[in-house]
């Protein structure tokens, strides 16, 4: 069974806290109509800190898409190979080991895709698949792990390797000034995340299934409008009533394994903002409680798309797992307006992870 290690998350060292990020609205936008609403609800999103790549007086300033896009694959370029390297260390494997790197992003653009220049400068097999993934924003996170069950159930041997390379700070665009931009500047965050899914062994979560779901007639919810300028984020209103219909979605897909989602010993959520995980807390029957990684990533990151849900694993890890046999459930939320879900069963010390006599499998 395909097992989910521990994640490795790497933040940049430049850091905006809430209050700095209130100032500059004031002072950036003093006659904007809306200013006051648009204060209160960066407030309430719940974050206090955000780390971004470059200085906030660089990240301000708008030096054309060119550079930003020339910015991003630098950046990318000197950052993730640690974050790999980590995480292949926790899953005890080596690069020679991966059978496919999936990628996910949605903050820049690379063609070929970072995974072949991974694949060269980190010695990954010649013949390792690359599955980039850019257009599913926050989602892809989820997505990730979904991808890479389907792969190592398909090859049961197999090691799949996820990175996660999210520079939400290069989509700042200052002409952009409707309220839901305002919010989005001072909710997203950068970081970049990466982990292991093994086909046999290894300490995480095992994988037992997945699933999508995407909300019909909302593909324009949650956008990009590209421009000469680069990624314009549309954000409509409507985003945070999303949970009411996704429930019914993550219910099923535990329903269908057996499994009542309201009873799971673990949330792995992806944490857009704070109506998310409230609204997800009232609508699943689950104590706020459930979702204390993902509040911590918002708080401490903001944000930080589809590296968010491998953040809040990685929480949980550090937090000391959970019991063996533990059963949870991970999902990511994005475009669409998509949920990707998956199910899975707490397993340590390489131990098959065989549910207790007379539970649901």
């Amino acid at each position: 069974m395909a097992t989910l290690c521990r994640p490795t998350v790497s933040v940049p060292e430049h850091v905006i806290t809430m209050e700095e990020t209130l100032r500059l609205a004031r002072r950036l936008h003093s006659d904007h109509p809306q200013l006051p609403l648009a204060l209160r609800l960066i407030e309430n999103t719940g974050v206090r800190t955000r780390h971004i790549v470059q200085p906030i007086e660089e990240t301000l300033k708008h030096p054309g898409f060119e550079e930003r896009n020339r910015l991003y694959q630098s950046e990318a370029k000197a950052r993730v190979p640690a974050v790999v390297r980590s995480a292949l260390d926790d899953a005890g494997l080596r690069a020679g080991d991966i059978d496919v790197i999936i990628y996910v992003s949605c903050t820049g653009f690379m063609m070929p895709s970072l995974t072949a220049w991974l694949i060269n400068a980190m010695d990954f097999p010649s013949h390792t698949r690359q599955i980039p993934i850019a257009q599913l924003g926050c989602a892809a996170g989820g997505a990730a792990v979904n991808r890479a069950h389907d792969f190592c159930t398909a090859y049961p041997q197999a090691n799949a390797l996820i990175v996660a390379c999210e520079f939400c700070s290069l989509c700042y665009q200052p002409t952009d000034l409707g309220i839901g931009s305002l919010l989005s500047n001072g909710l997203f965050g950068d970081g970049i995340a990466a982990a292991v899914v093994r086909g046999t062994g290894g300490t995480g979560i095992e994988l037992v299934r997945n699933g999508s779901y995407l909300i019909p007639q909302t593909e324009d919810w949650i956008a990009y409008d590209v421009r000469a300028t680069g990624f314009h984020f549309l954000l409509d209103k409507r985003v945070p009533t999303t949970m009411e219909p996704l429930a019914p979605a993550l219910t099923q897909l535990a329903g269908n394994h057996g499994w009542d989602a309201s009873d799971l010993d673990f949330y792995i959520i992806h944490a857009g903002g704070p109506r998310i995980l409230d609204d997800l807390s009232t609508f699943l029957r689950v104590p706020p409680e459930a979702f204390r990684f993902s509040r911590a990533t918002l708080t401490e990151y903001g944000n930080i798309a589809s590296a968010v849900v491998l953040d809040a694993l990685r929480r949980l890890f550090d937090e000391g797992g959970a019991e063996h046999g533990a059963r949870g459930m991970l999902a990511g939320f994005g475009p669409g307006i998509t949920a990707e879900m998956s199910l899975g069963r707490w397993t340590a010390d390489d131990r098959a992870a065989e549910p207790p006599v007379g539970a649901a499998v």
